[in-house]
Order: structure tokens, then sequence, then C-alpha cells
């Protein structure tokens, strides 16, 4: 990855190591699942864990279940804001429900609790198949 300002990591845009970007992602429960089908694309906001090289996430039954289930493509993005600094991330993977009782049990285990008190039944694993991540220094925009 190169830095979009220069190859000097002091500019306001910062390019991080996918090692990096994972290392925040597991620093944050709130992200934003991103799914298309057909010509129409949703975003939705999720609490989630990283965990061994992966996302999970639990939901209902519903719109993002069952458009996750017709297209297993996804994207996932987690951000950050701090007083002058935040990050951002972005994963793109597969999603898939899990299925087995050995999974869902092995889930069961993860501090992944649901924010809204409604029942969400359905564990979602997203295997990233690539992640990059920005580090980002607010100020005021330069003259033009």
């Amino acid at each position: 990855m190169t830095n979009l300002e220069s190859d000097n990591s002091d500019g306001p845009v910062t390019e991080l190591s996918a090692e990096e970007s994972w290392d925040l992602l597991g620093s944050e429960e709130l992200g934003r699942l991103v799914v298309s089908v057909s010509d129409r694309v949703d975003i939705f906001p999720v609490n989630y864990v990283a965990h061994q090289g992966k996302l999970l996430f639990r939901t209902a039954e519903g719109t993002k279940l069952v458009e996750l289930t017709i297209h297993q493509q996804v994207a996932f993005e987690v951000d950050h804001v701090a007083e002058g600094s935040g990050w951002s991330v972005v994963v793109h993977g597969t999603a898939r429900r899990l299925q087995t009782s050995a999974e869902i049990a092995a889930a069961d285990e993860l501090p992944l609790h649901s924010w809204i008190p409604t029942p969400k039944f359905n564990y979602v694993e997203i295997t990233p198949r690539e992640i990059s991540g920005r580090r980002l220094t607010f100020g005021v925009e330069p003259e033009r």
C-alpha cells in the first residue's frame, strides 16, 4: 500500500498495513455491513467481534440475512474518530451463516452481545479476502 499524500507517514493520510488494520478492527465493536443484491446496495450497522482472522456478528431473520445469503460477497467498514485524528478500515470478503452446532457453540463463547434487546439467533462469519486501512490526521484544508 502507498501513502495517499506522499511516501512520508507524517502526511494527513497514511495507509496502514493489513496487520495494523486488523489490530484496529479488534479495538472496536460497531461496524457497517455492506451487501448488494441485483442493483440494490444496503448498509447495516452491526456490533461484531474480530476473532482468529474473521469477523462475526449476530442477526435476526430479515433483509440482511436474506441478502447476504443471495450474494455472499460483502464489504465491512469500521472507523474511529478521536481528537484531531481517526482511522478507517474496510474489509472485502465472503459472508456465511454458521450452520453446525459446533460452530454456533464456539461463537456463543465469544464476547459478542447484541446492543439492541432483540433476539438474534443467527451468527454470520465474514472471511476477509482484502483489508485496507487509513490513519487520518484532521486539520484545516490547504489553500487552493
